[in-house]
């Protein structure tokens, strides 16, 4: 068994044909392991953009590649296939959190026009590794930590290395992974890339349902039992969207009871999220459109 652990750097450049910023990858940084995560080879190679002479003051600032630098390098296309020569044959493939295959992804797709793909067997998101490692010592963040954050509560010593240089973020990942390894954490995290929806789950962007007639919005989900009571309620008001939530007034049947019935419905790629609220109801209007204090909130997939 062998591993690569993959860092890419990229800036931020418009790209005309899409009429739109991305992030074009400008350097490729890999370490491979062998099965007791002992360093075998290392890959690095900075892309010389195709599309811009200059690269932004702050990527430059970042990682010390400066607009010479990134123009003395090789095509984007060239980079890759360097890379997957390096990394064929590894079984798995890591990365410090699944950003970079957001990138990736983009990269192939625009630049790449899907004739040149990243080799990837199966995936394992060593940032979820790390911080899972970090939770069981005491840390209690839920945030995403970043490398740096993680060397150093781990006790690894990042003075010799190049912080956002992608061969050096793969070296510091290595120490990480050394530290942190537990055979079934790391297990229940590898990912077939090879299934059917591991890149379309990546592509798929969740988003808001905002048409009340919308056919995902099951009809209950528009009820309200009384807060006060429990009893049946009416609504007495329409339907308004804002800030991402439906909004109507109710009054219960039986004790006559108002409030301010809200609900939120988020498509995901696996299910509907369904976001509930019951508020005080208020006759007068406020200056603030989200000031109606919660009385209850549920959650639902």
């Amino acid at each position: 068994m062998e591993y690569v652990i993959l860092d890419l750097e990229w800036d931020s450049v418009y790209f005309t044909p899409e009429k739109r910023f991305i992030n074009q990858i400008l350097q490729i940084g890999a370490v491979r392991l062998d099965s007791d995560f002992n360093t075998k080879s290392v890959f690095s190679a900075t892309v010389c953009s195709a599309i811009s002479k200059k690269v932004t003051s702050r990527f430059a600032k970042l990682t010390g590649i400066t607009s010479e630098i990134m123009r003395e390098g090789i095509p984007f296309e060239e980079a890759v296939d360097a890379y997957n020569r390096f990394a064929e044959g590894a079984q798995i493939t890591m990365t410090w959190s699944n950003s970079d295959l957001y990138t990736i992804l983009e990269n192939e797709e625009l630049l790449l026009k899907d004739k040149v793909k990243f080799i990837f067997n199966k995936y394992l998101d060593l940032q979820k590794l790390v911080q899972s490692d970090l939770a069981l010592k005491g840390y209690e963040s839920k945030n995403q930590i970043s490398l740096e954050a993680a060397a150093e509560l781990s006790g690894i010593d990042t003075e010799g290395f190049e912080l956002h240089t992608a061969l050096d973020d793969c070296r510091v990942c290595a120490e990480l992974l050394r530290k942190s390894y537990n055979e079934q954490r790391f297990n229940s995290l590898i990912k077939d890339t090879s299934s059917p929806d591991f890149y379309a789950r990546l592509k798929f962007k969740p988003y808001s349902i905002s048409d009340i007639n919308d056919k995902q919005i099951d009809r209950a989900q528009l009820d309200f039992l009384c807060p006060e009571c429990g009893g049946v309620t009416k609504r007495i008001s329409r339907w308004k969207y804002r800030n991402r939530w439906f909004v109507s007034d109710f009054q219960c049947k039986k004790c006559r009871f108002k409030f301010n019935g809200r609900v939120a419905f988020k498509k995901t790629y696996d299910d509907l999220q369904v976001r509930r609220k019951v508020c005080e109801f208020r006759t007068k209007k406020r200056k603030t459109k989200d000031d109606m204090q919660p009385l209850s909130e549920t959650v639902q997939s």
